[in-house]
């Protein structure tokens, strides 16, 4: 069943994937014509034994990004973190903030764009490529 999810996963981000490379074939492929990507999680995605008692996660992306705009969604039931405030920003205008109240010896899954949602966007409106964010927290 588990590989069936990931498959499911896949299969649905196909399709965005080959319109970004559709669009990186017309417009010349350079950095600023390629999709923001995710390049620093915290916490990292994949880590086990998390603190529950940060306060915020935090995903920096490689490009500066449309402020006001993302797109955090659930990937499963009971995956996703109680929100304590609203997402914004850092200086750096890479660097997506959502504040959060976490539990002790729980597994988080978080899609940042998926599928559906493409709200985290670049400055020029280039849709960041989906990006699974999945972490436990210690007991």
């Amino acid at each position: 069943m588990k590989h069936i999810g990931r498959l499911l996963a896949i299969t649905c981000l196909l399709p965005l994937l080959a319109a970004a490379d559709d669009q990186a074939k017309d417009q010349g492929v350079s950095l600023a014509t390629a999709p923001p990507v995710v390049v620093k999680a915290v916490p990292e995605s994949g880590s086990d034994g998390v603190d529950s008692a940060i306060t915020e996660i935090q995903v920096t992306y490689s490009k500066e990004m449309a402020d006001g705009s993302w797109s955090w969604s659930t990937w499963g039931q009971n995956t996703f973190p109680q929100v304590t405030g609203k997402p914004h920003y850092l200086a750096d205008k890479k660097t997506c903030v959502l504040p959060v109240h976490l539990e002790a010896g729980k597994m988080y899954a978080i899609w940042l764009n998926s599928d559906k949602f493409h709200g985290f966007q670049d400055a020029g409106g280039i849709a960041a490529v989906p990006y699974l964010l999945v972490f436990q927290t210690k007991p």
